[in-house]
């Protein structure tokens, strides 16, 4: 391999294990609604789950399709209660502060990063989901300084692997996208496939519940 022109990097599950996070913040959240909203964890588990798969369904391959807002909102709502606004505020708020403090960083991410940064060669972020809680991530992470450029699927309408988060990556950094550019992601789709698909040579960030997928090599 040759050295790359331009490093590209997802955040959830490539910078750091997503489903311990999630899964500690979820039963935060399933807490605080048992003393907010007087339910018990079954009640909470189904509501919620519910709530997530008709959002994902209503605005699927959005950045808002990942809204822990909007899922806490149509929980409430399903569970035949006036609008909470205050409940489902709270409970997105307690969501995201149990999962960043459950979120520890990969082995060696620092130092592959420094390592990239002392090359001059320049790093992005590709990544789903909303600016505000992308941002904020990186920002616990104390990286918040290392990139030179981020881009959310907020920014242009749609999830990876659409190119269009891609070329406004590219347009960021100020690369031709025909340099040699590397992806480092987890999706096989999303990362995988959509790097690819906009001439990046791409590495998969491999560990316990990732896929491969077939037909992405």
């Amino acid at each position: 391999l040759e050295t790359p022109d331009a490093v590209l990097f997802d955040t959830d599950n490539t910078l750091y294990e997503y489903e311990p996070a999630n899964k500690a913040a979820i039963e935060a959240a399933c807490k605080k609604a048992e003393n907010l909203i007087c339910i018990n964890k079954e009640e909470f588990i189904h509501y919620y789950d519910k709530a997530r798969k008709e959002i994902k369904k209503e605005i699927s391959g959005t950045a808002s399709s990942h809204s822990r807002l909007l899922y806490f909102q149509r929980m409430i709502e399903l569970l035949g209660l006036r609008a909470k606004l205050l409940v489902a505020l709270d409970l997105e708020q307690t969501f995201w502060r149990t999962f960043l403090a459950n979120a520890p960083l990969f082995p060696r991410v620092v130092e592959t990063l420094s390592l990239l940064r002392d090359n001059q060669i320049p790093i992005g972020i590709i990544t789903d989901l909303t600016s505000h809680i992308q941002l904020r991530k990186l920002t616990y992470f104390g990286l918040e300084e290392t990139f030179d450029a981020v881009v959310t699927s907020e920014e242009v309408g749609a999830d990876k692997p659409d190119k269009r988060n891609f070329e406004l990556l590219y347009s960021k950094l100020k690369i031709n996208p025909k340099s040699k550019i590397w992806m480092i992601g987890d999706d096989a789709v999303s990362d995988i496939y959509g790097g690819k698909e906009n001439n990046a040579v791409t590495f998969q960030k491999i560990h316990k519940g990732v896929s491969l997928g077939e037909g992405i090599y």
